[in-house]
């Protein structure tokens, strides 16, 4: 399609079949073993859309084009699902009321389950806790802080090591 469409139309393709493909579900399978196999076929479609070679690098690309990579889809996914469940989630500031730099993270609950540290509960507060203050301080505004986060991401542009957030 490279060949015979323009950059515009094959970003509405890409975004249509092989990107809502993707984000189906992601804040459930974003975490499983199998996820570099659906990165690969991601960038390969980036390449093929681009024109670029097999052996170029991928990093510079998704800014470039306002993708966002597979990592940086399942952590807005889970910020998502976050921002609309606010209440079930603990802020450390309602444990103490010490006005220290960490009153806007959450609290960590305790388990030894992998199964319920690998769900999407525990996955959720651990990559907020990640995230930069300037982001996470917006919790409370949802719209503003999706915004600002997908900016973020858009930017960042990450790519999995072992695990995303290590």
């Amino acid at each position: 399609m490279s060949s015979y469409c323009d950059i515009t139309t094959i970003k509405m393709i890409y975004f249509a079949y092989f990107h809502s493909l993707l984000q189906y579900g992601i804040a459930f399978w974003g975490n499983s073993t199998k996820v570099l196999k659906y990165l690969n076929y991601k960038k390969r479609v980036l390449r093929l859309k681009t024109g670029s070679n097999v052996r170029t690098s991928c990093r510079p690309l998704f800014p470039m084009l306002g993708i966002m990579t597979l990592p940086s889809q399942y952590t807005f996914s889970l910020m998502r699902f976050l921002s609309r469940n606010l209440q079930f989630y603990t802020f450390t500031s309602t444990i103490h009321n010490y006005n220290t730099r960490n009153r806007i993270l959450l609290h960590n609950p305790s388990s030894l389950l992998t199964i319920y540290q690998k769900g999407l509960y525990y996955e959720s507060v651990g990559v907020f806790n990640k995230l930069p203050h300037h982001i996470a301080e917006l919790i409370s505004h949802n719209k503003s802080f999706l915004t600002k986060l997908k900016k973020y991401l858009l930017t960042k542009s990450l790519l999995f090591n072992r695990r995303i957030y290590e």
